[in-house]
């Protein structure tokens, strides 16, 4: 059967950053090519609760189907913010908003793209990181946080991301681990899955970061096998700005980042370029390892 744009498409997007006007307007510019397409937000859409509203609003006007999962900016509680909740009262408000735009999220059930391509269950996950990511020698997670305090090369998070009711941000991520894996244990084994996650579910892709040391606020070694274990068709991140195509154990991992402006204007193409996750594109010449940069 011929596929055309008609068909509709599933595209994925993320770190859209709308607190930059130069970003908001790359969002104003973002359309889609079929009323039949469906966006992945992959989080970052900006830090104050007004802009997420703002931009999700926007998208779910013009696709088919919006399915967002936050990022840490999202879950920060800037001073500059009317919204002075923190933690899970946080998160449990975007949720709320994002239902009232007709936004799926990770607490809605997972719902089945069947356009070409599928079907595939699109699975929103919410996972946040647990400092497991640490470069070798340091073998806890206080020796990864000191040596970063001493580098200079700490997260915002630290001072922006509270876990509020939960002691610490590692224990907010293990019981989310468990929770989505309960989820996806329990979900038709028939059915092959693309996961959609802000940070990347392996620690391959934080291997080219500039400061190393920043890989423990990527992401937790749980989700290691998870492409596997759950029948991953693509898995759709952001979080390190590093747009690109990589492949581990012969699934498809997308990084689907915007970034700030100061990160895409050198950059050859143009911002806000969708990418399309299903069907599967034609792959391009692969590069050094397999990894096709955009």
């Amino acid at each position: 059967m011929t596929v055309t744009a008609d068909d509709g498409t599933l595209f994925a997007i993320s770190d859209l950053h709308v607190g930059h006007a130069a970003n908001r307007a790359v969002v104003e510019s973002l359309r889609p090519r079929s009323p039949r397409d469906w966006l992945l937000v992959a989080g970052d859409v900006g830090e104050l609760v007004a802009d997420v509203e703002w931009a999700l609003g926007l998208l779910a006007g013009r696709f088919a189907r919006v399915v967002w999962t936050p990022g840490n900016h999202e879950l920060w509680t800037p001073t500059s913010d009317p919204v002075t909740l923190r933690g899970v009262p946080r998160y449990q408000h975007l949720v709320a908003m994002c239902r009232r735009l007709g936004v799926l999220t990770p607490e809605d059930p997972y719902p089945v793209w069947r356009g070409p391509g599928g079907p595939a269950l699109v699975a929103p996950l919410f996972l946040l990181y647990d400092h497991s990511w640490r470069p070798d020698g340091l073998a806890s997670r206080e020796a990864a946080l000191a040596e970063a305090y001493r580098s200079g090369v700490v997260c915002t998070d630290e001072f922006l991301l509270h876990p509020d009711p939960y002691p610490s941000r590692w224990d907010w991520c293990a019981a989310r681990v468990a929770e989505t894996a309960r989820r996806l244990d329990g979900s038709d084994p028939a059915l092959p899955t693309v996961l959609v996650n802000h940070f990347p579910l392996v620690r391959e892709p934080t291997r080219i970061l500039r400061h190393p040391i920043f890989a423990q606020w990527c992401g937790t070694a749980a989700t290691a096998d998870w492409h596997r274990r759950h029948h991953a068709v693509a898995v759709v991140y952001g979080h390190l700005h590093i747009p690109r195509t990589t492949w581990h154990d012969g699934v498809r991992f997308e990084e689907v980042s915007v970034g700030y402006p100061r990160e895409w204007r050198p950059r050859p193409h143009p911002p806000g370029r969708l990418r399309q996750i299903l069907p599967a594109p034609d792959e391009p010449a692969a590069g050094p390892e397999g990894i096709f940069r955009f």
